[in-house]
């Protein structure tokens, strides 16, 4: 599988080979770069060796081999998360699932999946569209992202406000503890079962619980009809009041997002432009879906709700071809940034939508004063915004601008009434900003859940939560970073 060398001073190499086999671990310097981060790019780290086992046989020995050693380590996905989730900061382990990427059982019948971590998340909808039938969750990533990285993380997507982040469709789940002891948690295909939730406490924990090595997760059937709306305004205001006279009529679309000015720049001048004008202040773009006799009815409402907003031109759709390139442009919203700027940094604050309009002034006026673009492209329907700060890295300060800016968004986010994250996580981006919105005692209620399952805190250490001295250290490591020390 990968280029070898037969030499080795690491004793834990050749143990680590003889569990997975030797192709199947990597350790030279060279082919540990790719694994210094993840998609938050500022704070990098170098792993100790990286492992793909092939099962969770596999999974739970080398978990068992690190933990009696007392060695740290981190299971990884595509590596595609947006908060240094994955990040490793002081020679951990990294165990990639990518080689674990099965669709292991189809149930339409009963409308699950079985799949493994690794399973890419577009590809089930690709799996079992023919059959009418979908995945709901999908994030900007779904094309490279991973239903095990999803479920780390709670993903969301734009569907996520009609139909719930990636919590909501999870049934079941096989997790490698930290000592190696393999659990099954949930009722595959039964809700709402008696007792605690704890696989609801394991999604969205970050890796810091478990490695979930198998994952049972609700499938929908294809709605019959929908319909794609595309609004431009001249105001970011009148656009966002959009937002909440939709919301605020009793119409629940399946997507609701927004994109400014600046982000409309940028999917225009990269892979996927579809003519939208480079002079408006902000874009909608809506999608209804449901019953074939309603959705005319929720589309024509939603074209008059704009208009009294001062709208500058409001379209529906003409073919499914049509409303798919809208969606693959905005979808390309992140990546896109490319275009127009040498670096970017993504946050993902969640605000209240009535809080929306001044928001979004507040974000302008931390560019302004920064001298920093941010092009906001976001889930306008559920509050979740995601302020993307445009920098050069090569210039002195700017890294470590972007950064301040970044953490002022958030704090703009919590003081309206919001949170810090939405869907990428806190990994060690945010560790400092969860005191924005928990007290000590809330953090340390916190830890001390995962002290449960990870007491001698070796899975994924030092993520999530602020702790005493640990926190200072990412800081600093963050000013060397962006500073280039």
């Amino acid at each position: 599988m990968f280029r070898r060398k037969k030499r080795w001073t690491d004793p834990l190499i050749p143990e680590l080979m003889e569990l997975v086999g030797e192709e199947h671990v990597l350790y030279h310097r060279s082919d540990l770069i790719a694994y210094e981060c993840d998609g938050f790019t500022l704070v990098r780290g170098e792993a100790r060796a990286v492992v793909f086992p092939a099962d969770t046989g596999e999974v739970a020995a080398v978990v068992r081999h690190l933990h009696r050693k007392e060695i740290p380590f981190i299971a990884r996905g595509a590596g595609t998360g947006l908060s240094g989730g994955a990040t490793p900061l002081g020679g951990e382990v990294i165990i990639s699932l990518v080689r674990m990427k099965q669709l292991l059982k189809l149930d339409l019948e009963n409308r699950t999946a079985v799949v493994q971590p690794g399973f890419v998340n577009l590809k089930l909808t690709r799996s079992i569209e023919g059959d009418g039938y979908y995945y709901a969750p999908d994030p900007s990533s779904q094309y490279a992202c991973t239903i095990g990285g999803n479920v780390a993380e709670n993903a969301g997507g734009a569907h996520c406000l009609k139909y719930g982040v990636t919590t909501n469709h999870v049934l079941g789940a096989e997790v490698v503890l930290p000592d190696g002891e393999v659990i099954r948690l949930g009722e595959d295909g039964i809700p709402d079962i008696p007792g605690y939730d704890l696989l609801g406490l394991v999604t969205g924990s970050e890796g810091t619980l478990g490695i979930v090595t198998e994952i049972t997760v609700r499938v929908l059937k294809a709605p019959e009809a929908k319909q794609t709306i595309l609004a431009y305004f001249d105001d970011v205001e009148e656009g966002s009041r959009a937002v909440s006279d939709i919301i605020s009529a009793g119409i629940l679309p399946a997507a609701l997002e927004m994109m400014d000015r600046t982000a409309i720049e940028a999917v225009e001048s990269a892979n996927f432009p579809v003519g939208h004008p480079l002079d408006v202040e902000a874009l909608l773009l809506i999608e209804v879906d449901g019953i074939a006799e309603g959705i005319p009815s929720q589309s024509s409402r939603i074209v008059e709700m704009c208009r009294r907003r001062k709208v500058r031109e409001v379209k529906v759709a003409r073919n499914e071809r049509e409303a798919a390139a809208w969606w693959a442009n905005r979808k390309t919203g992140f990546g896109a940034m490319g275009a127009i700027s040498p670096d970017y940094l993504v946050q993902d604050g969640v605000i209240p939508r009535s809080a929306l309009p001044d928001v979004l002034e507040k974000i302008r006026e931390i560019s302004r004063e920064t001298g920093l673009r941010i092009a906001n492209i976001f889930h306008a329907g559920d509050g979740n915004l995601h302020p993307l700060i445009l920098f050069d890295g090569r210039k002195p300060g700017e890294k470590e601008k972007a950064l301040a800016a970044g953490s002022r968004c958030l704090q703009v986010c919590a003081d309206a009434g919001g949170t810090i994250t939405g869907e990428h996580g806190v990994g060690i981006e945010k560790i400092e900003e969860m005191r924005l919105v928990f007290t000590e005692e809330e953090l340390q209620a916190q830890i001390a859940i995962r002290e449960v399952f990870n007491p001698d805190n070796r899975l994924n250490p030092n993520k999530l939560f602020p702790q005493p001295g640990r926190c200072a250290e990412v800081k600093q490591e963050r000013q060397r970073t962006v500073q280039g020390k």
